[in-house]
């Protein structure tokens, strides 16, 4: 195909915006949408390949076809998925490293979308947003494209007759629009009904594909435009001002793809079929200019770079400020200048290294096998080394979480049933109800301290993930609004008006994503039936979320690392304004109420303001956020001192 340099160009905006969003700039939060438009880019170029040779020879050869595909993507990949391997053996705790193993070995054969679509999903276990090749997922995603959609346009072209050597592309043009809204419509159901798998498997994004696909057929090649020329202009600016608007209105707090996905590939169609005919002006122009070039030259192998630099630099440096992050990013675009220059370029350029394409597709397959196989030896050497002595302590105290995970109290996003695990004795003459997500619940080995000594009847009510907040949430996790969250909240008040306890303590984290008036409203509303049924109630502080992961901050880690000279890497500053100001507006919620009170643990958790993942010779937190469980419990005597349990009239 001819080159255009509004292609180019469009590739450096999709991958600046993925780069963007990853480094965590807050006004492109959306920016994930770049992926989006990198599928209407592939389906759009791999279909004009494809049907010039359909037209031209009435055929497609699929060995050269793939062997092309090869060479063009898989040493790069091999190259970076190598090279952030090592890396993580040395930067990262060994804790984390036998996931990150089964995640290389599944990128290196473009399989990591399932990978993480079908990993088992455990609330307290590190999220996949941790893992060097999460990223990958989408070259899966293409690779499984570029599997079937040959196969497909020969069947659709030739009428299912393939040795016909008769292809008409007319054929397509009235196939494709079916397989595109089809597609579309598949998309919006599974990501009703299932987000997570949605999100990373083909059916839901096939007609990305296909869209871009039509584009070229109407468009491309040497096909007269199907609408005005006059139209084109302002429609291409028009299609970038489309992609731009989801990086900046969206923010994960959706269900995607779904009909959200529209905005972005329909913008890119739009700016693909513009520069069709008007690839140096418009908006051709402003994607032809020389840094767009030169970014969209490195846009594949900057992609590839970017998230596994953010990762292992995080390991080393304090990525909570936005000048490392940015600063890392520019560093896996040196990395993928270097890489394009040295690998990517050379090797892919055919004419000047031409190779037998058995060979490249025999190599390629025999280079796969031996990856896949090294990453799962580094994964069962990763889980030999997790059980030695010297990780044990670490291993051991992200596990320490509460009791009441093992007993069942918690159905987490399963089911909205309330599930009171009881404690103390039943002829108690005091009741108290602890309520709250994952973060109150942290407490409750100092709660168990304080209550049942003092003949407390003590019950837990807890969900995770479920904001002590009457408001509704979009699960992330989940890719959902958490509808159980809210059933489970509204029947826990229930349950709590008829038991009418001596004492109610409530918590939850800070970081839910809701605005001031949420906080102060949604608190108030929750507070109103537990103060009229509760003789006190108490609202705990959220814990501050710390820049580590503790347990693997203090554990052993590899030679590399321990070259890196130590500034106290484990502890961080009790100094975050968003911690302060949700404080802030519970405070005045609660004001409202003369038997609410307050209670901040923070001075006991971070003393003198400065929060460590080791204290009193313990780990202090089992991950970046949960206390353990020997920590919360050796605060029990503070806290019995601030909930003052044996006051008169309780």
């Amino acid at each position: 195909m001819k080159f255009r340099p509004d292609i180019e160009g469009l590739r450096a905006v999709a991958v600046m915006l993925v780069v963007a969003a990853h480094a965590r700039i807050d006004f492109l939060a959306g920016g994930f949408i770049g992926v989006d438009v990198f599928f209407v880019l592939s389906g759009y170029l791999i279909t004009g390949l494809l049907v010039q040779e359909l037209t031209t020879h009435g055929r497609i050869d699929l060995p050269r076809f793939y062997a092309r595909r090869f060479r063009r993507l898989f040493p790069s990949l091999l190259v970076v998925i190598a090279i952030s391997s090592l890396l993580g053996q040395q930067l990262l705790a060994i804790g984390e490293q036998p996931g990150q193993a089964l995640a290389a070995a599944s990128a290196i054969v473009w399989l990591s979308n399932f990978y993480f679509s079908f990993s088992e999903l455990d609330y307290f276990s590190a999220g996949a947003e941790g893992n060097l090749f999460l990223h990958t997922w989408s070259l899966g995603v293409e690779e499984q494209f570029y599997l079937i959609w040959p196969a497909l346009l020969i069947l659709l072209a030739t009428a299912g007759r393939p040795d016909s050597g008769q292809a008409n592309p007319g054929r397509l043009r009235r196939a494709l629009p079916v397989i595109t809204v089809l597609g579309l419509l598949v998309s919006i159901v599974w990501t009703a009904l299932d987000p997570l798998p949605a999100y990373y498997l083909l059916p839901t994004r096939v007609w990305q594909f296909a869209l871009g696909a039509l584009v070229y057929l109407h468009f491309g090649g040497q096909t007269p435009p199907a609408v005005a020329p006059g139209l084109l202009r302002p429609a291409g600016w028009l299609g970038l001002a489309a992609i731009l608007a989801a990086a900046l209105l969206f923010d994960g707090q959706s269900g995607y793809p779904g009909f959200l996905a529209a905005l972005p590939s329909v913008g890119a169609a739009v700016v693909l079929a513009s520069g069709a005919h008007l690839s140096r002006s418009g908006v051709g122009w402003l994607l032809s200019r020389a840094p767009m070039q030169a970014i969209g030259r490195v846009s594949y192998v900057w992609y590839l770079w970017h998230w596994p630099v953010l990762l292992l630099g995080a390991a080393v440096l304090d990525a909570s400020r936005l000048e490392v992050r940015a600063g890392l990013a520019l560093l896996a675009l040196l990395l993928a200048a270097v890489t394009h220059v040295l690998i990517e370029a050379p090797l892919r350029d055919a004419r000047r290294h031409p190779l037998p394409v058995r060979a490249v597709l025999a190599g390629t397959m025999l280079t796969m096998f031996i990856t896949s196989g090294l990453a799962l030896n580094w994964h069962e050497d990763s889980l030999q080394e997790a059980g030695n002595a010297q990780q044990q302590p670490y291993e051991q105290a992200r596990l320490d979480a509460p009791v009441i995970y093992a007993m069942g109290c918690d159905d987490w996003f399963h089911a909205d049933t309330v599930k009171a695990c009881e404690f103390g004795t039943g002829k108690a003459g005091k009741t108290a109800v602890v309520l709250g997500d994952s973060i109150g619940l942290q407490w409750f080995p100092a709660f168990e301290s304080v209550f049942v000594p003092r003949d407390w009847r003590l019950l837990v009510l807890t969900k995770s993930s479920c904001p002590m907040v009457d408001e509704p949430i979009f699960y992330a996790r989940i890719g959902r609004r958490y509808e159980e969250c809210e059933r489970w909240r509204a029947n826990a008040l229930q349950a709590i008006a008829q038991l009418h306890p001596d004492m109610v303590i409530l918590g939850s984290t800070y970081t839910y994503d809701f605005s001031e008036s949420q906080w102060r409203e949604g608190t108030a509303r929750l507070l109103t039936p537990l103060a009229a049924a509760a003789g006190r109630v108490y609202l705990l502080r959220s814990t501050p979320v710390l820049p580590f992961d503790a347990p693997s901050c203090l554990a052993p880690r590899g030679w590399l690392y321990q070259q890196i000279p130590d500034q106290d890497r484990c502890a961080a500053a009790l100094r975050d304004p968003r911690h302060d100001d949700v404080d802030r507006w519970i405070r005045s919620a609660a004001a409202a109420f003369s038997n609410v009170k307050v209670v901040d643990m923070s001075d006991a958790v971070c003393p003198g303001g400065v929060c460590r993942a080791q204290q009193h010779g313990m780990v202090a937190f089992r991950d970046t956020q949960h206390l353990s469980a020997g920590f919360a419990r050796s605060l029990s005597d503070d806290l019995a001192r601030r909930l003052n349990p044996d006051a008169a009239g309780l």
